[in-house]
């Protein structure tokens, strides 16, 4: 008995000072590559160390929940994966390292809730949304991805939650999966014997596109790009989830985000959930990847949520 108290305690305090390291990380001035935190108006993150002459960095990036990790794709076109590939950065040696080529001809990286897992999308030949692929963790790296979804409807964005359930845009097999203008957000639930999709519906789905998204690992609140132009401009707005299970209205992330017409979509939020990042431009030679202040926006938003 005594032997076993003094081991649980051993592996309380183990675990306090893991979870305290992180933290501490998170607040020192190497995390998110060692770049000067922004404030309420979004900028660019780390043009110099992610923006090439012939590359520009797009789309949903990813940290490790220690933030010790930065993936994020690069390519020099929006509408293919011949030239894409996701990069990384590791921080270790009391430095940040890399920048790293982790695969060509993929995008999205997504980490698995126990940060084990990398999924991504892509792959030669798939410009349809017609695979997941995932990667294992490994002692020395990451394995070569290997099919994890193939449907016959699309499967776009995929993201994982704590509850099992995972969201993608979708055309839910509805219409043709090469006609975006179908897609949807959805739920995907996941069994041993099925997969099932589900549209989220309105007030988060309209008619045209929906499919740009970020939803929290507890799905609190979900990001979308919405008001999505025939050109796929939009703007960020926020939609939190209720008691019963539905979606609020969605309220405009404002109008330091929302400045104007232009393609927001890559949405993302850092696991210390300060910072919101997300890929913006006109085109691909105006194209960047941003960050902005959330958390506390977060919270105001939360407000006119419970008043609205």
């Amino acid at each position: 008995m005594t032997k076993l108290f003094f081991l649980s305690i051993a592996l309380c305090l183990f675990c306090n000072d893991s979870l305290h390291a992180q933290a501490n990380f998170w607040n020192s001035p190497d995390a998110y590559l060692g770049q000067k935190p922004p404030a309420d108006t979004p900028k660019i993150f780390a043009p110099d160390l992610l923006t090439k002459k012939d590359t520009f960095s797009m789309d949903r990036v990813a940290f490790s929940d220690d933030g010790k990790e930065f993936y994020y794709p690069t390519n020099d076109t929006w509408f293919s994966t011949k030239n894409g590939k996701i990069r990384y950065f590791k921080y270790s040696g009391g430095r940040w390292n890399g920048p790293f080529v982790l695969n060509e001809h993929y995008y999205a990286p997504t980490f698995s809730v126990d940060g084990n897992t990398l999924y991504m999308l892509g792959g030669t030949g798939d410009s349809m949304h017609a695979f997941v692929w995932r990667s294992h963790r490994t002692a020395n790296g990451w394995t070569e991805p290997a099919v994890y979804l193939k449907k016959d409807y699309g499967l776009y964005d995929f993201m994982p939650t704590s509850s099992g359930v995972c969201y993608v845009g979708s055309n839910a097999r509805q219409g043709d999966r090469k006609d975006f203008t179908t897609y949807d957000i959805c739920e995907l639930n996941m069994s041993v014997r099925d997969t099932t999709i589900r549209s989220l519906g309105a007030p988060i789905n309209t008619p045209g596109f929906e499919g740009d998204f970020f939803v929290a690992r507890d799905e609190s609140y979900i990001i979308v790009s919405a008001k999505e132009t025939k050109d796929y401009e939009c703007e960020l707005y926020i939609s939190f989830h209720k008691p019963d299970k539905s979606w609020s209205t969605p309220l405009s992330l404002g109008p330091l985000i929302n400045n104007g017409i232009a393609h927001r979509w890559g949405q993302y939020v850092t696991p210390d959930g300060k910072y919101l990042f997300y890929s913006t431009g006109h085109s691909p030679k105006d194209c960047h990847v941003v960050w902005v202040r959330f958390d506390h926006l977060l919270e105001k938003l939360k407000k006119e949520n419970l008043k609205s």
